[in-house]
C-alpha cells in the first residue's frame, strides 16, 4: 500500500510568516514542557534504562538536540564551520534516529553535558528562526518535515517531534517508578 501523500497548497510569505511565528511559540512550549519532566528526573538515572524498555533520558536529550540542530539550523541555513564544534559527528551518530542508547556513562557525555548542548542548539536555533527571511521558508528540501516539503515543514515538524520525545521521556519516568510531572 504505497500512496503519494497529497500536500497542502503551499502558503504565501504573509501567511508563511504567521505559521512561523505560531511555531516558535509552540518550540518554546514543546521545550518548557521537556525541561520540566528532565529538572524532575535526577541526573544519577538518566543513563539508566528500565527494565522492558530500549531508551534512556541521556539518549532522548542526544536525540532532541541532534534533531532540533537539523531541523533548525541545518535545514534552514546549512552546516556552518562553527556547528562542527558543537554537534561533531560523533555526537550525532551516537543520538540520531537508528542509533542505540546506551546506560555506560564512560561513552557519552555527562548529563550536564548534554542538559547544556540541549540549551546551546536550542538558543542558537531560536536565533536562527528570529532571524529567518520569509521566503528562505518556502524552499523546498527532503524528509522529514510536517504538512510541507519545505523549509517551513521542518520547522512545522519540530515541535510535533519534540513532543513525541517528550512522551517517552515521561513514559521512561514511569517506568523508574517517579511520580508524573502533570
Amino acid at each position: 500500500m504505497n500512496q503519494k501523500t497529497e500536500h497542502p497548497p503551499l502558503p504565501d510569505l504573509p501567511t508563511a510568516t504567521i505559521m512561523l511565528q505560531a511555531a516558535i511559540g509552540q518550540i518554546r512550549f514543546a521545550r518548557d514542557y521537556t525541561l520540566g519532566l528532565l529538572n524532575a528526573t535526577p541526573q544519577d538515572r538518566w543513563f539508566e534504562i528500565p527494565g522492558g524498555m530500549t531508551t534512556n533520558i541521556a539518549w532522548q536529550v542526544g536525540h532532541l538536540t541532534v534533531s532540533q540542530y537539523g531541523l533548525l539550523m541545518f535545514r534552514l541555513q546549512g552546516r556552518q564551520d562553527e556547528d562542527l564544534e558543537l554537534i561533531p559527528g560523533k555526537f550525532r551518530k551516537a543520538y540520531t534516529r537508528g542509533s542505540t542508547p546506551s546506560s555506560d556513562t564512560a561513552k557519552q557525555l555527562s548529563s550536564d553535558e548534554l542538559i547544556e548542548r540541549m540549551a546551546a542548539i536550542h538558543d542558537r536555533s531560536m536565533a536562527v528562526l528570529e532571524s529567518v527571511a520569509p521566503e528562505v521558508l518556502l524552499e523546498p528540501i527532503d524528509m522529514p518535515y510536517a504538512a510541507y516539503p519545505t523549509k517551513l515543514g521542518a520547522v512545522l515538524f519540530c515541535p510535533l517531534h519534540e513532543h513525541i520525545h517528550a512522551g517517552q521521556i515521561g513514559i521512561i519516568r514511569r517506568a523508574m517508578g517517579l511520580d508524573p510531572v502533570r
